[in-house]
């Protein structure tokens, strides 16, 4: 069985610098580590708000470190230094609009300005690279969904339709904790797994 691959790319001039500690990455990875239960290895990086480093970064981690999955972090408003969508796109074979609308939908639960947000979604070759708010919060909340106190699910998180996006990418066969985040896929395209 093929592990799955997952880059994490914060885009933080000051955390590339030092100024302050990069919460994307933590962020994402104590995440991750409680919604996936099939295994996982990870490939991070903070690097500052450069187009070209951008690039440059998810090319390498699609091209020569095989990633399934790359999930970035910051640089998504309309600044003039906000260009990781713009640096997505460039390296994108097909654009995968339905994340960033729907991310969008969630964050406008919370504040208005959700709207002046770039996020994206695109595939290089067999990969999957979706751009993520820079706040742990923002991060947790487009992932998982707005759930109600009972725990129902109000709005879906954008990680259900990861696992089924990786799997008609002939990647590996993700499974997660439904507790976080349920996988959803079509009854024929579901597997018993054996442990």
């Amino acid at each position: 069985m093929t592990t799955l691959r997952i880059g994490l790319v914060s885009v933080s001039d000051r955390a590339s610098q030092g100024v302050y500690q990069d919460k994307g990455i933590p962020a994402l990875t104590e995440w991750l580590s409680l919604a996936l239960t099939s295994p996982f290895t990870l490939e991070s990086r903070v690097i500052p708000d450069e187009q070209l480093l951008i690039e440059q970064t998810l090319t390498e981690l699609v091209d020569e470190h095989h990633c399934h999955l790359v999930l970035t972090t910051g640089g998504t408003g309309p600044a003039l230094r906000d260009v990781t969508p713009d640096a997505t796109l460039a390296v994108a074979d097909r654009v995968m609009p339905g994340f960033g609308e729907q991310m969008r939908q969630i964050s406008l639960n919370f504040v208005p300005t959700a709207i002046l947000s770039r996020q994206t979604a695109v595939i290089r070759k067999q990969s999957l690279i979706l751009n993520l708010p820079g706040q742990p919060k923002s991060i947790k909340e487009t992932l998982e969904g707005l759930k109600a106190p009972s725990g129902q699910v109000n709005v879906a998180g954008i990680f259900a339709s990861v696992p089924y996006c990786l799997q008609l990418l002939d990647g590996p066969y993700v499974e997660t904790d439904p507790q976080v985040v349920a996988a959803f896929r079509p009854k024929s395209a579901r597997r018993e797994i054996n442990d």
